[in-house]
């Protein structure tokens, strides 16, 4: 029993030492690799030697899978670019496994000695991130010398023995328990290693090649089940991933004889055959398949239809929830969200204008229920974020991540605000027929017209983070706010003329350019994060007193 927990816990250092690589390389490298395969869709073959270099240094195919997906998902990339992408990641992963299968054990300690000085020393930031990728690295080497040694000890107990001469016996067994061990460890790189350490020394080669089809059966059928709750346009990817490897394995089963007659003359090593067989498995998925994308996108549009037209204004379009399995990558579908909802209050506000111009009662009325959007898609946003794992987030993610919190709060309360606005406009001016004065409606059009401006601004502000604009917008503030003060004393100079315009709609006028003032400041609430990060806020706005200044 001893040895088989020995067994089972360099197999779990094994699994976490891939995850610990995995989402180390996404916080130091995560929104340069996604620009990498955003922007290398040319062709079918520079997508596949993207999601090669991808994966490589990810170390998943099923976390490129997920980018991968998004970006078809949001419209970004085609769907055979994707399945050439996915082509590609299948391959990195496999040159992976070759990698490890040499003898890097004095690496290990060196790795992890490295690894726990930098993320201690820096952590939060990238060279700590770094440092988190050497340790994964150090424990997967690790793991591997402790499996080796374990599995050694196992082989002699003759129970262990019966029980793997059954598994010798049946193809498709071995092909399901490698599915299952890849779907449980969320690894089919941990999968193949661990494989390829017990070929040498349990199981033999035959069974340990039938565990290698089924890790990667096992890995495509992984980045199904993880994007089962997605948008159709984004399981489009996983499904077709899936489909190469049912294919390739239907394949490689027929060819396994042929491939040991060709391969065991010239490798004596099970482990190291182990690998390679899994690298020629991939290679031959990708050679056949990588003229065939078209097709295989064809039948996967059958299997899975995408519906005509686009989907109602108030569904949450971004929210990918397979994303969630990547942080860097759910952040950057949150903002894009959150770029939705000011989308649909940018809406609401440049109505508001053409609802007092015009006395359009029903068009009030469809501006109104756009706040129900806007509140949607607040809580949306916030409970997806609260689902996006803050340990994984690099230091300036997590600022993103309060930054979005931050911003979609803004965005909820303008939309409310204008909700009161154009509630007032019906019950105290349209219901009422009554009219602004042509002085007090361009004050009010002046007015709404830097409100759009500034709004925009906002928008560039939270989306590029630039401090210029950031400064800009708050400097915007003073500017609106001294603009509120000068219109709301000209307006009472005219009710001073006893201008009957003025009179009948003076609550309604100073409400509407206080109510404009306020949304403003929610507006320009958007830079203070931005120049709080880069250090050009000021702690306090309040002016130290004179000396002999009284307390009372």
């Amino acid at each position: 029993m001893k040895h088989l927990l020995d067994l089972l816990a360099a197999i779990a250092l094994l699994v976490w030492g891939t995850h610990l690589v995995r989402t180390g390389v996404l916080r130091v490298f995560g929104s340069n690799l996604r620009q990498i395969l955003a922007t290398s869709m040319g062709n079918r073959f520079t997508a596949a030697l993207s999601g090669l270099g991808v994966t490589a240094l990810v170390q998943s195919s099923t976390a490129t899978a997920l980018i991968t997906a998004s970006f078809v998902g949001r419209g970004l990339i085609a769907l055979p670019a994707a399945l050439a992408v996915m082509l590609g990641a299948d391959i990195g992963t496999s040159l992976m496994a070759v990698v490890f299968s040499f003898d890097l054990s004095w690496l290990s300690p060196l790795f992890i000695f490295l690894g726990v000085a930098l993320f201690i020393s820096r952590q939060g930031t990238p060279v700590g991130d770094f440092g988190r990728v050497l340790i994964g690295l150090g424990l997967i080497l690790l793991a591997l010398q402790l499996i080796s040694g374990a599995t050694s000890v196992l082989t002699r107990n003759p129970a262990v023995q019966l029980m793997l001469q059954s598994l010798s016996s049946d193809r498709l067994l071995e092909i399901l328990v490698g599915a299952a061990l890849a779907v449980l460890a969320y690894s089919s790189l941990a999968v193949v290693l661990l494989a390829a350490a017990l070929a040498l020394q349990v199981v033999g080669l035959d069974v340990a090649l039938g565990i290698v089809l089924g890790a990667n059966l096992g890995s495509g059928l992984l980045a199904v089940i993880t994007t089962a709750r997605s948008e159709l346009s984004t399981r489009q990817v996983p499904l077709g991933n899936l489909l190469f490897k049912v294919l390739g394995v239907a394949i490689a089963i027929g060819l396994i004889p042929l491939w040991r007659r060709f391969m065991e003359p010239l490798v004596q090593d099970p482990a190291t055959l182990t690998v390679l067989f899994h690298l020629s498995f991939n290679l031959m998925v990708g050679l056949i398949f990588i003229g065939l994308t078209r097709p295989v996108a064809g039948l996967v549009n059958r299997l899975l239809p995408l519906k005509e037209g686009k989907g109602p204004l108030d569904r949450p379009n971004h929210l990918d929830p397979s994303a969630l399995a990547t942080p860097s990558l759910a952040i950057s579908c949150a903002a894009r969200e959150a770029m939705h909802q000011a989308d649909v209050v940018e809406t609401m506000l440049r109505g508001v204008v053409t609802v007092i111009r015009t006395n359009d009662l029903k068009l009030a009325q469809d501006l109104r229920k756009l706040d129900d959007t806007v509140d949607s898609l607040y809580s949306a946003i916030k409970y997806y974020l609260t689902k996006i794992s803050r340990q994984q987030l690099s230091e300036a993610e997590g600022r993103r991540w309060t930054d979005i919190i931050s911003f979609t709060i803004n965005m909820e309360q303008i939309g409310d605000t204008v909700e009161r606005v154009l509630l007032d406009v019906e019950d105290k001016k349209i219901r009422k027929g009554r009219n602004f004065s042509e002085a007090g409606m361009a004050e009010i059009v002046e007015l709404h017209t830097r409100l759009i401006n500034n709004l925009r601004l906002g928008m560039s502000v939270f989306l590029n983070g630039n401090v210029r604009d950031a400064q800009r917008l708050v400097e915007e503030k003073v500017r609106f706010r001294d603009m509120e003060r000068e219109y709301a004393a000209t307006h009472l100079d005219r009710l001073s003329d006893m201008s009957p315009q003025s009179m009948d709609t003076s609550a309604l006028h100073l409400d509407l350019i206080s109510d404009l003032k306020r949304i403003n400041s929610h507006i320009c609430s958007i830079a203070y994060p931005i120049l709080d990060n880069a250090g050009v806020l000021a702690p306090s706005r309040l002016r130290e007193p004179p000396p002999n200044a009284s307390r009372f």
